[in-house]
Formats: structure tokens, C-alpha cells, sequence
């Protein structure tokens, strides 16, 4: 069994900053690709950012120089700092694992969602 938990959303005015938490727990053989997708009413979820166990980092162009992911290997657990924030950011954010259960079982795990707002 694994279970994320996801933390760290809320209301923010324009120009504000927010830090989103997630962390995998569980079954866990190994935690590879950790990352954030957001979904916005009438529009599809999209990547914002995500990053591999070696500390690769790939970010959607909206976000390039706002938003900064980074994790931390040994807590199995990812952060998206997000800074300068603007009502197009206002979105259920989604925290996405890519976990192995053991050496031969992969599948990839989705957290609950937490709603940013930014007010205008």
C-alpha cells in the first residue's frame, strides 16, 4: 500500500508565494520520478514540474523562473516553491509519484489534490 499526503495550499494575493509538501509513504522498494501537475476548471491537468531521484529537474514554460521543485530522497518527499504567483496559477495541484513496490512492480501514484487560489 502507499499513500501520499499532500499539504500546503491555500488563498494568496497576486505576487505571493506559497510552498506546496508531498510525501510518499508505505510499500516503498524506491521512489523515482516525483513531480506536481495542476488542473484548472474546463481545462486538462498539465505538468508544473517534476524531479528524478538524481535531482533532474523539468519544468513547464508557465512556471520557468517562478517556481522552483526540489525533494528530499531520504523523508521520500517533494516541495514546489512557488513564488511571484498570478490568478492563471489558481488550480487543484496534484502530487505525482512514480513508485517501485518492489524490484519488478512500477506504477505511478497520485495524491489527493490541494486548491491554490490567487486572488487578483
Amino acid at each position: 500500500q502507499v499513500h501520499i499526503v499532500e499539504s500546503g495550499g491555500g488563498l494568496v494575493q497576486t505576487g505571493g508565494s506559497l510552498r506546496l509538501s508531498c510525501a510518499v509513504d508505505g510499500r516503498l522498494f524506491s521512489v523515482y520520478t516525483m513531480g506536481w501537475y495542476r488542473q484548472a476548471p474546463g481545462n486538462q491537468r498539465e505538468l508544473v514540474a517534476n524531479i528524478t531521484s538524481g535531482g533532474a529537474r523539468n519544468y513547464a514554460d508557465s512556471v520557468k523562473g517562478r517556481f522552483t521543485i526540489s525533494r528530499d530522497n531520504a523523508k521520500n518527499t517533494v516541495y514546489l516553491e512557488m513564488n511571484s504567483l498570478q490568478p492563471e496559477d489558481t488550480a487543484i495541484y496534484y502530487c505525482n509519484a512514480d513508485v517501485w513496490t518492489t524490484k519488478w512492480a512500477r506504477d505511478a501514484y497520485w495524491g489527493q489534490g490541494t486548491q491554490v487560489t490567487v486572488s487578483s
